[in-house]
């Protein structure tokens, strides 16, 4: 499969879709590259899922990053290339169970060898994507339960617009054990994850200058104080997004 590609003036964004078989843990393999020469302030937004960033040269390693909770500040250094996987929460227990709960707004630095190759520099995206792949498929060992399965499965076809009882009936697995699932995993419990995943899905429609709630809020005030809850500005000014300052916003894929 061809990578997706995604160029925004000074950032350069490739993607690729996970291979099947782990399709249910990865949501995509991308690298993200500062092409400007000088450093980029962006505001990181909150998307729900779990990263593992690659980083090389003085700052070498792996991090695990948590779940984003609200906007935050950071800064891509000049001519730098990150390669990162993000996961579905459905994949923290069975690949990172030694170091749960992975905490929103969290950074766990993982072994070198984590995913059981050398740490060395990846020639691009696919060669990113089919090292990791094959990696993964060996270290997901146990079988995963369909329950979680079919929770996130609605989760994601309802953009996060489905309730905590009507999730509950349909998995046959009571609010009480959902909500202690996803504090013991990723910290938050499954309303707030369901509020982040509504949020993302209305990148595309702010994106198109569509200003007006599309993803089940009551209102058009409800829309608003959402948004700016998760990007810190009302939908008009991420919308605008001056000088790329939303990364996942401006590397948005077009649809």
């Amino acid at each position: 499969m061809e990578p997706l590609q995604y160029q925004k003036d000074d950032i350069d964004y490739w993607s690729m879709p996970p291979a099947e078989e782990i399709s249910h843990l990865v949501e995509s393999f991308w690298m993200l590259t500062n092409k400007s020469g000088k450093p980029l302030a962006v505001t990181v937004l909150p998307d729900g899922r779990i990263d593992a960033s690659f980083s090389f040269g003085g700052g070498q390693g792996i991090v695990l990053l948590g779940l984003e909770s609200g906007p935050s500040r950071a800064e891509i250094p000049a001519d730098f290339t990150l390669f990162s996987i993000s996961f579905r929460p459905l994949a923290v227990p069975y690949l990172f169970k030694d170091f749960l709960p992975i905490l929103p707004d969290s950074a766990t630095v993982l072994p070198a060898d984590f995913f059981g190759i050398a740490l060395d520099e990846f020639q691009d995206i696919g060669d990113f994507c089919a090292k990791l792949t094959e990696n993964m498929k060996g270290m997901v060992k146990k079988s995963i339960d369909e329950r979680k399965k079919k929770l996130f499965e609605l989760i994601y076809t309802t953009n996060g617009s489905i309730s905590v009882a009507e999730l509950s009936e349909k998995t046959s697995w009571t609010s009480r054990q959902i909500n202690r699932y996803f504090r013991d995993t990723i910290g938050v419990s499954l309303k707030t994850y369901c509020n982040i995943i509504r949020f993302r899905a209305s990148f595309q429609h702010i994106r198109e200058g569509r200003l007006f709630p599309d993803e089940n809020y009551a209102d058009q005030s409800h829309f608003i104080r959402e948004i700016k809850k998760y990007a810190g500005v009302i939908p008009k000014e991420l919308a605008r997004n001056k000088n790329d300052r939303f990364i996942q916003f401006s590397t948005l894929p077009p649809g």
